[in-house]
């Protein structure tokens, strides 16, 4: 197949290699409005911009955190917006080695001939809006396909294909515009189907995306891929790090192309620390692996944090330890060196599934 060859070809491939350096990960900082807005009532905070702001400056300002990461998604706000003492976030996360990214997709609507299947809007004007986002720094994106496992046979192979597609059409514009494309095809935790069902879902929905970005002529080289790991339903009996380590490791080898540089895997409502630790457990498995498996985390890096900030501005020394220690634990599990030994923030055990989660 002929690929992608226009003029961000090498700038593409050197940054999606860079995200996907081994020890570090992406901290997932792109939550709409509406969705932040539910964290900060949790901790009972009003959500306003400059709210939203200072929980992002937190996150980004925190000392020794940057050395962790490669990149950070963020919300098209947060992209414009600046620290309190004036320095764009898009300056900061630069000059600390991290590479700005931005999600582009518009959300999900229901996909007409399902039960209640969804594919994700945002196409429209993509082109236009991805030139704008590197003109302003940002360097990758984030475009989010929803799946769900049921008892109906679903997904639906009409969703499958749907959302495949739409993954692909969104990486190949970013590509065309300088923006390396995160493909996500999220198959979302809800039900009680075991870890076999999982790995089977996830298996033909990875085949479906990489036959679709073959078909667009996408860089593979130039992409990311943020799937989820291969785990039973929420309503199902738990498994070990181990066994989701090998499930996970094995569907992406039956249908993953080693011209990808990185796998980045999304949290999907784990726990803080189970995420870690499967994230762990995969990187100590003895098995062929030619991507960098390492991680793409929202909530499991911010959940502690957020509590121990609460909005107070005497707190944020403490929530800060407690993101440095998140963002050390999942860097050490990217080199399957993490012994399960990070100070445990309060709600870092506590599991962050929400059910049909939008972002």
């Amino acid at each position: 197949m002929s690929c992608f060859k226009g003029k961000y070809h090498d700038e593409l491939i050197a940054n999606a290699a860079y995200i996907g350096t081994p020890g570090k990960g992406i901290l997932a900082a792109d939550e709409s409005t509406g969705t932040i807005g539910k964290r900060l009532s949790s901790i009972n905070v009003e959500n306003n911009e400059n709210n939203r702001r200072a929980l992002r400056e937190l996150l980004f300002c925190t000392p020794g955190c940057l050395q962790y990461l490669s990149g950070v998604i963020l919300f098209e706000e947060t992209l414009y917006q600046k620290t309190a003492a004036g320095k764009p976030f898009v300056e900061l996360l630069k000059e600390g080695g991290v590479l700005p990214g931005i999600k582009v997709d518009k959300g999900t609507v229901e996909l007409a001939g399902t039960d209640g299947e969804t594919t994700t809007t945002g196409l429209d004007g993509l082109a236009h809006r991805c030139q704008q986002y590197y003109l302003a720094g940002a360097r990758f994106a984030k475009w989010r396909a929803v799946l769900k496992i049921s008892s109906n046979n679903e997904p639906s192979q009409l969703a499958i294909n749907e959302n495949a597609n739409g993954l692909a059409r969104y990486a190949i514009i970013c590509q065309e515009n300088g923006l390396v494309p995160i493909v996500e095809p999220e198959i979302l935790v809800d039900g009680s189907h075991g870890i076999e069902r999982c790995a089977y879902v996830t298996e033909c929905v990875l085949a479906a995306v990489y036959k679709a970005l073959n078909d667009h002529h996408v860089l593979l080289e130039g992409t990311l891929l943020k799937p989820n790991m291969v785990t039973p339903g929420s309503d199902s009996k738990k498994v070990s790090p181990d066994v989701i380590a090998e499930y996970t490791v094995r569907a992406l080898q039956r249908t993953m192309p080693p011209a990808v540089p990185a796998v980045v895997f999304l949290s999907g409502g784990q726990s803080e620390e189970e995420a870690t630790l499967n994230l762990n457990a995969m990187n100590k498995l003895k098995a062929k692996k030619p991507w960098t498996l390492t991680f793409s985390f929202g909530r499991a890096l911010q959940q502690s944090t957020l509590k121990a900030w609460s909005g107070k501005d005497e707190n944020v020394n403490k929530a800060q330890s407690a993101f440095l220690a998140r963002c050390k634990a999942n860097s050490e599990a990217t080199l399957g060196t993490y012994k399960g030994d990070a100070a445990l923030g309060d709600g870092a055990s506590e599991s962050l599934h929400v059910k049909d989660y939008k972002y």
